[in-house]
């Protein structure tokens, strides 16, 4: 059988996940890299492979996007910071398939109406689709949870509890300034959980539609707990009575009960007032409940040196794994409910 061409892909965005997705795709046996996008100017005219660390590929970075649309491509590996309706359109209708790291297609039905319609129309010009994915949400929520959920005849609840320990960052910025540890407990900062439950409730929704569940409706709320002790971390003191922990929830409901629960567990130190959070090292634990109950523990079994290398490659891969499945999938917005398996090739 004579080998198929390969994918032709084009990196947008060359930030954590964006660097590692990049070299996977220079590195893949079944994929040419043909078109970077980034961001900043200093960045742009460099070559792919001197950007993520790699040898010389040929492609020339660019900040253009007209270049980019007018670049033959099968798919755009979308990982920016925010995300512009606009260029994913433009994009699509060009005739390329988008996979992004973006949470905003987890769940078309409860997309914004005429943005919905907006995507839908420019796959219809391009036959083009769209796909959203990541560690978390994606692998976690709809991935993994859907198997784990395939043995059950009853669900009286799927919990999703994601663990980030972050005493070994050395960020006093995002630490202290950005996620507010080390300060006097108060009220939880409510644009922090609408960011949260706009992505996750979307994937958990995504799930309960597959299950044939009606959602009454999905709740968030988050909480702080603080430290016992004075503690030093990487970054710097996190004094008694500051805030060393927080949690986001996301549920939803059915006849007042929670049926589908994400948190978000972060914390600088485990030694923190709320102690039935059962703080544990980084990673996800999945409890099932109903009749065939069931607890699955993922965790990362690397040195606190290495975390920070091997992190991205956990949404970026996924990503990066999922473009062949996407360039076979129907027209329109995808979901990993609909779309076949991801592989991964090596």
């Amino acid at each position: 059988m004579p080998k198929t061409q390969p994918l032709r892909i084009i990196q947008w965005a060359t930030g954590n996940i964006g660097k590692r997705a990049l070299q996977r795709v220079i590195e893949h046996p079944d994929m040419e890299l043909v078109g970077l996008w980034v961001h900043s100017p200093d960045k742009s005219g460099m070559d792919a492979g001197t950007l993520c660390g790699l040898p010389p590929t040929g492609v020339i970075a660019t900040n253009s996007i007209e270049h980019i649309l007018a670049t033959p491509a099968d798919c755009v590996l979308y990982m920016q910071q925010g995300t512009d309706i606009g260029e994913i359109c433009a994009l699509l209708a060009s005739g390329k398939n988008v996979v992004t790291t973006r949470g905003d297609f987890h769940h078309p039905r409860s997309m914004d109406a005429d943005i919905r319609a907006q995507v839908e129309a420019a796959c219809l010009a391009g036959s083009t689709s769209i796909y959203s994915t990541g560690s978390s949400p994606g692998f976690v929520t709809e991935a993994l949870a859907i198997p784990l959920v395939s043995m059950s005849r009853r669900l009286d609840c799927l919990t999703i509890d994601e663990f980030a320990d972050m005493t070994s960052r050395n960020s006093p910025e995002l630490l202290f300034n950005v996620m507010g540890y080390g300060v006097s407990p108060g009220a939880f900062d409510q644009r922090k959980v609408d960011h949260v439950k706009h992505d996750f409730a979307a994937s958990l929704a995504q799930v309960a539609d597959a299950f044939g569940i009606e959602i009454d409706a999905w709740e968030a709320f988050g909480e702080l707990s603080a430290a016992t002790k004075d503690t030093q971390i990487a970054a710097g003191l996190i004094p008694a009575g500051t805030v060393a922990a927080q949690r986001i929830t996301i549920e939803g409901k059915k006849g007042g009960e929670p049926l589908l629960r994400f948190r978000a567990n972060w914390y600088v130190l485990r030694d923190i007032e709320a102690a039935d959070w059962h703080l544990r090292e980084s990673g996800w634990r999945i409890r099932v409940e109903g009749d065939t109950p069931m607890e699955v523990n993922i965790t990362f079994p690397v040195s606190p040196e290495d975390y920070p290398n091997v992190t991205p490659g956990f949404t970026a891969h996924r990503a990066v794994n999922a473009v062949p499945a996407l360039c076979a999938a129907a027209t329109g917005i995808r979901t990993t409910v609909d779309m076949a398996q991801i592989i991964a090739r090596f």
